[in-house]
């Protein structure tokens, strides 16, 4: 595999924008596939999980390879439901390009922002491809005004569309000055020059594509002045460099549905988004020297990849999707996993197309490659080899916000039930179980209801549990409002041995998402460092445990400020012991407040139905933030609890005649109002 020749490349969108169906038309027109899988009839090659053929929507990202000019192309299609984020998040950790897909009628809608800002996070190149052109209400320039209004992005247009709804029928090449038709099929292009009455038009287009392209390149701006004829490959490679850069977004259009487009957007991908040693080294940290170093994507390299993604295989067990950034790994050999400590054998090495595969002998640095054999790797380890105890930065992913409780409906299930759980957990970060010790309950969080329903029905219909769900219920969480400082002593006798400690902690609000911390300002250089470690393990499990009411804690700093320490009687259980008393006294002394999840809302209305809407959501204790206009459709933007959002689908149906649709997703917690 040559590391010139390689793309990583990730499909992002808000849902409905044409994610899925364009990624069919790369495959077929690439010769991967030999034919089209349409969404709408549930043949989509990569939603191939029942429940996305049956939803008509992706669920879980998909990874294949396809090839194009020479070049190997991976490509990973993820999710545009809110609810999905982790699976968007983890794909783009590893991915070296993007390509964002936008809805010409809908435009830069509220997924799409988020996606794009995940993008910016793991400052990931991309290029656009205006969608859905031949659509009632398409606007190619509206989309380019949102994209830098809304994202602040700079998108250079490369191609400009031949009419618009029902008279779409082709696009103009703006670097190569041409006009370019498909045939039904899509199999078959044609070009010809410019027609005189477009001629003016696409000088203009082509002009502002030069200009934009002119603020990043010394090159293109030399010849513009001297008023010469810019050659293709000039600006190509230019584009190319400020792709790279971040410092512009090539545009695409086309219409996926009627094979409109594709091929150019393949074209794209290959002349613009970057190979895997043209982005910034990886960020690791070495271990042992205990600093942070760049690791180069090189095969020559010590061996390096990060699972970032966990599927599990009713066979083969669990599918472990990595990333390698350096140097190669082998089938039948044994890696170390960093951040496990633990060795493990590679059964298999595969290539994955959606949910077939290949066998691999090897893979090298910039590939993406499935490893069968790893028993107890989870999304976000780095393995690799002992001489070299890297890790990789780690994935974050957001705090689950709806729980429902789930029970067996036979004794002989709850086995079952509690290893299904473990799987999905392990398969999906953002998926988590835990036992209510006040109701006895099995208590599981998710995303949203729609995560909760997907799972659920996985689990019933994949791993044949027969379970119970409750009603869904509000995650909260507690904090408290005021700093407290608190001595604590400990003293027990056990085994006949006294075990004693004290201690002196201070408990302080900190600023809302910012998370719990824990640090010490003491020397005490007689005290062992296990004591320390004791005291931290104290502190972080009681995190987990709330202050008054169960739920996790957030947003507290905790800092050890004093410890009295005897060389007789001290032991590491006392001052673990110690330092959970401590920390729930000084919590229930600082004002300890119940905080309660606010969802960020977008619904997308006809104008006609805008007042219903927002009254509907001040009902329910929501506040408006504005709303956006478009020709027929308002976007509502507003943030409402999410304890009073559930049932919202209905509500929102029968006061807009089932016209308007909403997306919601995480946005703050805030303490409860009484």
């Amino acid at each position: 595999m040559e590391l010139r020749t390689t793309r990583n490349i990730g499909i992002m969108a808000h849902i409905d924008a044409g994610k899925t169906t364009t990624t069919e038309r790369i495959l077929y027109f690439s010769g991967k596939t030999y034919k089209i899988g349409e969404v709408d009839d549930g043949e989509a090659t990569m939603d191939w999980m029942d429940q996305e053929q049956e939803r008509g929507i992706t669920i879980q990202s998909a990874a294949t390879t396809t090839y194009w000019r020479d070049h190997q192309i991976n490509i990973i299609d993820t999710p545009g439901h809110v609810d999905f984020t982790a699976e968007v998040e983890r794909s783009l950790r590893v991915l070296d390009g993007a390509v964002a897909v936008f809805c010409a009628v809908g435009g830069v809608e509220p997924q799409s922002e988020t996606v794009w800002h995940q993008a910016d996070k793991y400052k990931v190149p991309r290029i656009a491809y205006v969608n859905k052109m031949d659509r009632l209400g398409a606007n190619f320039d509206a989309v380019l005004a949102e994209m830098r209004e809304k994202l602040a992005a700079s998108p250079a247009a490369v191609a400009y569309p031949i009419g618009a709804e029902g008279g779409f029928e082709g696009v103009i090449d703006l670097v190569a000055m041409r006009e370019i038709r498909w045939s039904d099929d899509g199999h078959d292009m044609e070009y010809s020059p410019i027609a005189p009455e477009r001629e003016s038009e696409a000088r203009a287009r082509r002009d502002a594509l030069i200009d934009t392209l002119s603020a990043h390149s010394d090159a293109i701006t030399g010849l513009y002045l001297e008023g010469v004829e810019i050659p293709e490959e000039m600006i190509r490679s230019e584009l190319r460099k400020a792709c790279i850069a971040r410092a512009l977004v090539p545009v695409f259009c086309g219409a996926s549905r009627r094979n409109i487009g594709v091929q150019p957007l393949l074209d794209g991908v290959v002349d613009y988004l970057p190979a895997p040693d043209e982005v910034d080294p990886a960020k690791a940290f070495h271990t042992k020297k205990e600093e942070e170093i760049d690791v180069p994507c090189k095969a020559s390299g010590y061996p390096l990849g990060l699972v970032f993604k966990v599927q599990w295989d009713r066979e083969a067990g669990p599918l472990c999707y990595v990333r390698m950034y350096s140097g190669a790994i082998h089938n039948a050999s044994v890696v170390y996993n960093v951040s496990k400590k633990k060795r493990e054998r590679i059964t298999r090495l595969l290539r994955m197309h959606a949910n077939k595969s290949e066998p691999m002998d090897s893979a090298e640095a910039g590939d993406i490659a499935v490893i069968v054999g790893l028993k107890t790797a989870q999304t976000g380890d780095t393995i690799g080899t002992e001489g070299w105890p890297v890790v990789l930065e780690r994935m974050h992913f957001p705090e689950p916000v709806i729980s429902v409780s789930i029970e067996p409906k036979t004794l002989s299930d709850r086995e079952k039930l509690k290893d299904t759980l473990e799987i999905l957990s392990r398969e999906d970060p953002t998926f988590t179980t835990r036992d209510n010790e006040e109701t006895g309950q099995l208590v599981i969080s998710g995303m949203g209801e729609l995560h909760i329903d997907v799972l659920v029905t996985r689990m019933i219909r994949d791993f044949k549990v027969q379970a119970r769900i409750g009603n869904p219920q509000v995650t909260y969480r507690e904090s408290i409002t005021k700093p407290v400082t608190h001595t604590e002593e400990f003293s027990r006798v056990l085994a006949g041995k006294e075990n004693r400690a004290k201690l002196t902690i201070e408990a302080t609000p900190l600023p809302r998402g910012t998370g719990n911390l824990y640090k010490k300002a003491v020397r005490a250089p007689q005290v062992p460092e296990e004591i320390f470690d004791a005291i931290e393990r104290g502190i972080n499990s009681a995190f987990g445990s709330g202050i008054q009411f169960g739920y996790p804690a957030v947003d507290i700093g905790v800092t050890l400020v004093g410890i009295d320490y005897d060389e007789l009687s001290s032991s590491v259980f006392a001052f673990e012991a110690c330092a959970n008393m401590a920390y729930d006294s000084a919590c229930r002394a600082a004002g300890p407040v119940l905080l309660e999840p606010i969802m960020k809302v977008d619904i997308l209305t006809p104008k006609e139905f805008v007042g219903e809407v927002m009254s509907l959501v001040s009902q329910r204790g929501g506040l408006i933030h504005g709303s956006d206009s478009k020709a027929t459709t308002e976007t509502v933007h507003a943030e409402a609890p999410l304890v009073t959002m559930f049932g919202f689908t209905t509500s929102l149906r029968s006061v807009s005649q089932g016209r308007a649709s909403f997306s919601m997703e995480f946005s703050h917690f805030q303490p409860k109002k009484q």
